[in-house]
């Protein structure tokens, strides 16, 4: 059983916004840091945001104002709020769970199957 579940992405006009949520079940997602990955095609996989349990949040430069994550710990849920959609923003969106590490260099221990995100014109 995959213990992160990303919800359905979409098809989304370029300055548009979408919301993400990442479930978790099995784990608890207050004890990890959650990370929003993405990998567009023919590039690497990069991480756009993560939030720490202990509240520490970091986004990467490309998506800084624009992306918010936030987390409902009763839901047991962590939300990517993606704002002024960019056709770059193209990508397989995925999130993920570390036990320790956290920020924009992390190598989770559990992944998410992803979900895609298309920014049309």
């Amino acid at each position: 059983e995959v213990p992160l579940v990303e919800s359905r992405g979409g098809l989304v006009q370029a300055g548009g916004s979408l919301r993400l949520s990442c479930a978790a079940s099995g784990l608890t997602a207050s004890d990890y840091c959650i990370a929003w990955f993405r990998q567009a095609p023919g590039k690497e996989r990069e991480v756009v945001a993560s939030s720490n349990s202990d509240g520490t949040i970091n986004y990467a430069d490309s998506v800084k104002g624009r992306f918010t994550i936030s987390r409902d710990n009763v839901k047991n849920t962590v939300y990517l709020q993606m704002n002024s959609l960019k056709l770059e923003d193209t990508a397989m969106y995925y999130c993920a769970a570390d036990k320790i590490f956290c920020g924009l260099r992390i190598l989770p221990d559990y992944w998410g199957k992803g979900t895609l995100v298309t920014i049309s014109s």
